[in-house]
């Protein structure tokens, strides 16, 4: 018996033949010895994944490009970005895609392509990017364009390049969200650290009478972060040794694009926790998970958990009212709010069944990215599938200790350091 194995990117799906997959649903306090199974991850299975995805890209790009093969070239896109994946032919196949009738192809193409990119190719198209964003109509594929350019570009009039294009746009002032979170992105590296480490001296007290999910970054999202868990009293969950709880955690996305953009890095801010729940791709896992939602994917009156509010229309200032006094002007918190205005959905924090040899050569390793989940490391067997270590499981187990997942996670970049946050650094924080 066959299960259709499948992993997500864009909401595309690829199709990959393995062994049927048995869910569990881990319900202790400390890690669960319950067998946890995810076949995909043997050797066999691994190396079948990897076989099909590579056929994928060099039967997919192999077609001429027209209309009607845009989506296989897209979900050639898609599978190098997932096993980090070049040749020099696939070189020249993306080189053509740039050149060949870009402005003429779908918006999804252009996106995908973008994302690509931006994630394999930084700084190697920003000419054709620049000449896309001069003419596309389209305001995301327009912020894709440019925050591509600006990545990839030592120019230092680059950044006014883009600006003097946004000033000849008419849709400029029309509020447009990705106009808006292009900006917001862009102005967050001037907002003003005291108030940070003022939010930090408070965070027993923040948003109280809520459990907290408390994830420290960096601003360089290829190093991970770190999460930690305060109970609805403000009291900081602890491990068998009686220190504070923390478990790594990354936030980076395989495209690596800013916050606002689909598939971009996890953004700063505040999401509301909404339960429990396993998913159902295969990539993502058998391990539970913790639901997010982000204040446009629901009403004000579910993301503050307030039954007076009657106003079903957000507005900053509903979201700032979760904010302390002192944050309320402080840009980085409200990427949440302006990337789901965006139309960022589907973010979560989960476990992982990727192989974790696509990564091998990033600074990430022995991560992996998603599409801009908040993700913790697993380690599966590779002879039976089983679940040998899972820190996911670990942090579903402290959330269940503080009283569930039920309040709201914060994510919150801490500084631009060049490694990964430790415990060590963000314990001022917490006493």
């Amino acid at each position: 018996m066959f299960f259709l194995f499948y992993f997500v990117l864009m909401k595309k799906w690829i199709y990959i033949f393995v062994p049927a997959l048995f869910f569990c649903n881990p319900t202790s306090l400390a890690q669960n010895e319950e067998a946890v199974y995810a076949p995909n991850t043997t050797k066999e299975n691994r190396s079948k994944e990897y076989r099909n995805l590579v056929n994928v890209i060099n039967k997919n790009l192999a077609l001429p490009l027209t209309d009607s093969t845009e989506e296989n070239w897209q979900d050639a896109f898609e599978a190098l970005k997932y096993i980090n994946h070049r040749t020099l032919w696939v070189d020249n196949k993306i080189k053509l895609a740039f050149f060949d009738s870009l402005e003429k192809r779908s918006l999804s193409f252009q996106r995908s392509l973008l994302e690509l990119a931006y994630s394999n190719y930084k700084g190697k198209f920003i000419e054709a990017a620049y000449w896309l964003m001069k003419r596309t109509k389209d305001p995301k594929i327009f912020a894709t364009t440019a925050e591509y350019y600006l990545a990839g570009n030592k120019d230092p009039n680059a950044w006014n390049r883009v600006i003097k294009i946004f000033s000849k746009r008419s849709d400029k002032d029309d509020n447009i969200p990705a106009f808006y979170g292009m900006l917001t992105g862009l102005m967050s590296g001037y907002s003003d650290k005291k108030d940070l480490n003022s939010f930090f001296a408070n965070l027993r007290n923040s948003v109280p009478g809520h459990v907290l999910l408390i994830s420290f970054q960096r601003k360089n999202r290829n190093y991970p972060g770190i999460a930690v868990i305060r109970d609805q009293h403000g009291n900081f969950i602890k491990n068998d040794k009686g220190d504070i709880f923390s478990v790594p955690q990354l936030a980076r996305s395989h495209s690596n694009m800013p916050f606002y953009l689909s598939n971009g890095n996890t953004p700063q801010g505040l999401f509301r926790m909404n339960g429990f729940d396993v998913s159902k791709s295969m990539s993502i896992g058998p391990t539970t998970n913790i639901q997010l939602m982000m204040p446009y994917e629901t009403s004000p009156r579910i993301f503050l958990n307030d039954p007076s509010i009657q106003d079903s229309a957000w507005t900053e200032d509903l979201y700032k009212l979760l904010l302390p006094d002192n944050l309320k002007d402080y840009l980085p918190l409200y990427e949440s709010f302006f990337a789901s205005k965006a139309g960022r959905t589907e973010i979560i924090a989960h476990g992982t069944t990727v192989n974790i040899d696509y990564y091998k050569s990033q600074a990430y390793y022995p991560f992996t990215p998603t599409e801009g989940c908040l993700c913790t490391k697993e380690t599966w067997s590779l002879l039976n599938g089983k679940r040998v270590e899972s820190d996911q499981q670990k942090l579903v187990n402290a959330l269940k200790k503080a009283g569930g997942a039920n309040g709201y996670c914060i994510v919150i970049e801490i500084d631009n350091q060049q490694k990964p946050v430790s415990l060590y650094d963000i314990l001022p924080y917490l006493k």
